[in-house]
């Protein structure tokens, strides 16, 4: 069973990706912000992970270099609320740290689902 590990410091967004992945037969656990995600992903096996851009603590582009820097074979997809033109911009950047997919929110879920599927299956 695949282990994703979302990351996410609102809850709902947590709670909803969690369903979503779970139904589709993951294992899902969650951290509240960056730091808590390294941690965490250090002391597991995931293959996955799903982080927000925008949190308090370490945002996730933070997170993700740090994770790609210990890790460069990791599989990452990125997530962000809101529309400004920011929000695309950090979406857009954080690709150059080799994150494959990323989404707003609201996300489509199919859209998530095969994005993690074509990530796991690699």
């Amino acid at each position: 069973m695949p282990r994703i590990l979302v990351v996410d410091d609102d809850p709902i967004s947590r709670q909803v990706l969690r369903a979503m992945l779970e139904k589709e037969g993951h294992h899902v656990s969650e951290a509240d912000d960056g730091s808590k995600a390294v941690r965490d992903y250090d002391r597991s096996l995931i293959d996955l992970v799903i982080t927000d851009i925008f949190m308090p603590e370490k945002e996730g582009v933070q997170t993700v270099r740090e994770l790609m820097k210990e890790n460069p074979d990791i599989k990452i997809i990125a997530v962000s609320g809101g529309s400004s033109s920011a929000n695309y911009d950090s979406l857009d950047w954080i690709k150059m740290f080799g994150v494959k997919y990323t989404f707003t929110k609201p996300f489509n879920s199919k859209a998530i689902i095969a994005a993690v599927n074509d990530l796991l299956s690699q």
